[in-house]
């Protein structure tokens, strides 16, 4: 049996026990009950996720999975493709806006290259997981064989792997690559059947023209490549990026550890596509970041009927998102542990119980 397949028997139900424990101690705090609304809500799915009533996350660590993309060549992004690098390289250095947002979060940023189309020195804090240089242009074909998408996956799930071996209570996905958000057009188009002009953003800043040639160059994708819906493989293999696949691995990795995990935005939510195809159980451990300005992530969190904590606007990446989720998830786990019930604070209960 292959690590993908294990990893996916391995991913049980929420622990019911443990998140009956936490509405019951929510329940005894001096406040009417549910009036923390959504903070409650993330204190519930956390218990039931980790299996501890009163969960605590202190090992976060953002998880920033790189690859290049042979459908750039297509003209879909208003920068050029050796901004990857460049970028990952700044990540490395701590000068990204992930690395400012993690620092306030209490996040370690770890930084993978799936598939960077160039060579990158070696660094000690780079972690190397590379499937090729980049996928090849899925408007003329296939990005990647089915094999190379298996393989991608399985990268991902070893990436969680090493990090909760290392110690780890809390995962965000994040992501570089440019033109990434055309594949994830493409996926969420296959996977969801929505027209790609409902689907399809402006990424990095494409103009009018720019934004056209996009929404045709993902319609040609799907015309020659014919994605079965039916297998997520199928549609990563023909429409995606290695960097989805990791993505899409550390999502069912962690989940079958028992790690609750953020997800960022259009990127991360075309991960959590494939990883829902594959184990639709995981979308009990997925918490939405954000929604982000992308057209298409809104579409997607609703497909997979997930409810974001943000809406701010963005539409970075790079595990921006996920970043300031943690202080919110902070936060809400603070309650149950911080908070008095009404008999230590002498205050009266509701009337008739």
């Amino acid at each position: 049996m292959s690590l993908l397949d294990d990893t996916v028997k391995g991913i049980g139900p929420l622990d019911r026990d443990a998140m009956a424990r936490a509405k019951a101690r929510l329940d005894s705090l001096a406040k009417p009950p549910g009036s923390l609304g959504r903070l409650e809500e993330l204190v519930e799915r956390i218990a039931g996720i980790t299996g501890r009533d009163q969960p605590a996350l202190p090992r976060k660590v953002v998880v920033v999975m790189a690859a290049d993309h042979g459908v750039a060549a297509e003209g879909v992004s208003a920068y050029p493709q050796s901004v990857t690098p460049q970028m990952v390289l700044n990540f490395l250095g701590g000068g990204a806006a992930i690395n400012v947002l993690a620092r306030q979060a209490g996040a370690r940023v770890v930084v993978v290259d799936m598939g960077v189309a160039a060579e990158l020195p070696a660094q000690a804090d780079l972690v190397s997981r590379r499937i090729g240089p980049g996928t090849a242009n899925m408007a003329k074909g296939p990005a990647m064989s089915r094999e190379d998408a298996i393989r991608a996956i399985e990268e991902g799930i070893r990436t969680a792997e090493a990090e909760h071996e290392r110690g780890l209570d809390l995962v965000g996905t994040g992501d570089m690559g440019i033109a990434n958000t055309t594949p994830s057009a493409a996926i969420a188009a296959a996977v969801t059947g929505l027209p790609v002009a409902r689907l399809a953003g402006r990424g990095t800043g494409v103009d009018d023209a720019g934004l056209s040639r996009k929404i045709a160059v993902v319609e040609r994708a799907l015309e020659v490549n014919r994605p079965n819906r039916a297998d997520p493989v199928d549609v990563l293999a023909k429409v995606g990026g290695f960097e989805i696949a990791g993505l899409a691995g550390v999502m069912l990795g962690a989940a079958a550890r028992g790690v609750p995990v953020v997800i960022d935005g259009f990127i991360s939510g075309a991960a959590a596509l494939i990883a829902a195809g594959l184990a639709p159980v995981v979308l009990d451990r997925l918490i939405a970041a954000h929604v982000s300005a992308e057209p298409g992530h809104r579409a997607v969190l609703d497909h997979l009927g997930l409810r974001p904590l943000l809406s701010f606007e963005m539409r970075l990446g790079e595990g921006t998102g996920t970043a300031l989720a943690m202080l919110l998830i902070d936060a809400a786990l603070a309650i149950p542990g911080g908070m008095a019930t009404f008999g230590e604070a002498g205050v009266s209960g509701r009337i008739g119980t």
